[in-house]
Order: C-alpha cells, then sequence, then structure tokens
C-alpha cells in the first residue's frame, strides 16, 4: 500500500513548519483599537503572509479565516464584545481598513457609509476590520459579504513607503497587511512610535524570508 509522506510539524502558534517558524520576530506592543483579521484561506500556508505575526503580536486582535461567511456569525465578530459576555459592555464601533474606490458601484458593491468624525477621540470603543488577502482575493470577500460593505471605511491619511519587499504589490502605493494596520493604528491612535518596534521585526521577518527565496 503506497503511503504518503507525513506532513512536517508545524509550530502551534504561527502554523508554519518549525523549519520556518516566525515566532521570534512577534513583538507584542499595546493598542485600544480592536483589531479583527479576516483571512482569505489561501493566504493561510503563504510563506510570505504577515497576517499571522501581525496576529501575534497585537493583544486585542483576532483572527478569523474565510471567504464568505453567513451573516449571523459574522455580525457578532464585526461588533459584539469578545470574550465572556458582558451585557454592561458596549458594542463596537466597526471601521473597515479598505480604500474608496471609483470602481466599487461598478462592480456592484454598496457605497459605504461615511465615517463619523465622532468616532475617532475614542480608539478604545473601535474595532478595525482588516481584510488579508491579495488584491482580488480582498475585493472578492468584501463583494461576498453585504456586511462588511456596510461598513465605513479608514482612509489612511499618509501612505509609508512600504518595506515588503518580497511580494510584488499592484500599485506603489499598497502595503503588507502589517504595514497597513500598524498605518491605521499609528493614526486610530496617534502613536506612530509605539508600532516601530513591530515594524522593526517585521524587516527581520522580510529579510529572513528574502534570504530563503534568494532576494
Amino acid at each position: 500500500m503506497h503511503q504518503h509522506p507525513a506532513s512536517r510539524p508545524r509550530c502551534p502558534a504561527c502554523l508554519r513548519p518549525h523549519s520556518a517558524c516566525i515566532c521570534r520576530w512577534v513583538t507584542p506592543v499595546e493598542h485600544r483599537t480592536e483589531v479583527l483579521i479576516l483571512q482569505h484561506p489561501l493566504e493561510v500556508h503563504e510563506a510570505k503572509g504577515t497576517a499571522r505575526l501581525l496576529h501575534l503580536s497585537l493583544p486585542h486582535s483576532r483572527m478569523e479565516i474565510g471567504e464568505q461567511w453567513d451573516p449571523g456569525v459574522l455580525q457578532p465578530l464585526l461588533a459584539a464584545p469578545w470574550g465572556a459576555p458582558d451585557a454592561s459592555a458596549p458594542s463596537r464601533r466597526t471601521l473597515l481598513l479598505y480604500p474608496e474606490a471609483p470602481q466599487d458601484a461598478a462592480l456592484g458593491l454598496a457605497t459605504p457609509p461615511p465615517l463619523d468624525p465622532a468616532w475617532l477621540p475614542t480608539p478604545q470603543r473601535l474595532r478595525l476590520v482588516v481584510l488579508d488577502g491579495t488584491w482580488r482575493k480582498s475585493r472578492k470577500m468584501l463583494h461576498r459579504n453585504p456586511l462588511l460593505q456596510q461598513l465605513p471605511r479608514l482612509p489612511l491619511q499618509t501612505l509609508p513607503a512600504s518595506r515588503y519587499r518580497i511580494r510584488i504589490a499592484r500599485q506603489p502605493h499598497q502595503l503588507s497587511t502589517l504595514e497597513a494596520t500598524c498605518a491605521a493604528l499609528a493614526q486610530l491612535e496617534a502613536g506612530a512610535e509605539r508600532f516601530a518596534p513591530l515594524l522593526a521585526s517585521f524587516d527581520g521577518f522580510v529579510a529572513q524570508q528574502a534570504a530563503w527565496q534568494g532576494r
């Protein structure tokens, strides 16, 4: 009988083979805004992906994998308190980290509501939703989940130069999931310096991946 070779043991934290573990780059940082990372299934074992490193470094983050969710499952992820139920806990004000594009309406996407400026002074009440995937994958996730289309979007005011040299971007201003989320949190919480250690660790992660790829 033919036997399939056993899969390589994986790190239970970063989910990568032990020889490619990235836990050395995990750098916990303090942040007040909750972060919900919705990861496309094809990104789970992508060696160049940054979402798992981001999740492990953000104490107030949650990561879910999928392309389409039942609204009854997605709605609590977007707004309900995480952890033990607490009737007194206020619901979260949820933002989507995603650029508004002129072609949204042509693609059948609902026009997002405007972001209420009154939300911004209390980042501890916010929950930032991040879609992890290529441009095409994230667009499909947005299209297949109308609840995501109903969220106000957070426009990044200042786009830093990407340090993500191991993956080709469609546009020069596009950032990795980790870089974009750090930029968004720095904007919401007025504290870019707080995320500098994580970005420095990200540089180490990129260098490690580039060495393996021979770049």
